[in-house]
């Protein structure tokens, strides 16, 4: 009898005990009022400090729509996680800014992510990290919006 292995089982396994993890085992606790959503969100800003970050880079990183990130935005801004800021070359455009409270968190989740990722791959070469980061990328390609199943 032949087992059927279903890979997206195992991807979904694995979404629910990163989410457990942070929710169980990480600082979840020290961070007031932070969504999952936020908490990545604050991550991406933090880690792209060295420019302006704008609403429409959450909804292309992430694959969400503009009604989706505008509701994780609001959420940041009246919990005081983040501010939007005009910029001076298009007074169109708010930039996403962090706040003080908003960098104290990151802190705190880069501590954990680091430590779930050293979890995760442990004992895991360097050349076996590099072939999984490839094989996961090409399992989203392979299921963006457009492609047929």
């Amino acid at each position: 009898m032949c087992e059927r292995y279903y890979i997206n089982t195992e991807l979904r396994i694995l979404s629910r005990n990163i989410n457990n993890y942070f929710i169980n085992y990480g600082n979840r606790k020290k961070v007031d009022k932070m969504t999952g959503s936020g908490a990545w969100i604050i991550a991406y800003i933090a880690e792209n400090g060295h420019r302006d970050v704008f609403q429409r880079d959450l909804e292309k990183e992430f694959d969400i729509t503009r009604s989706t990130a505008s509701k994780n935005v609001d959420l940041l801004v009246e919990n005081g996680f983040i501010t939007r800021e005009q910029v001076d070359y298009d007074a169109r455009l708010k930039k996403l800014v962090l706040t003080e409270k908003a960098k104290d968190v990151f802190k705190i989740m880069r501590n954990d992510r680091a430590a779930l990722e050293e979890q995760m791959l442990r004992g895991f070469s360097d050349e076996e990290k590099k072939q999984l980061r490839g094989f996961l990328k090409r399992l989203a390609l392979n299921i963006e919006p457009g492609e047929e199943i």
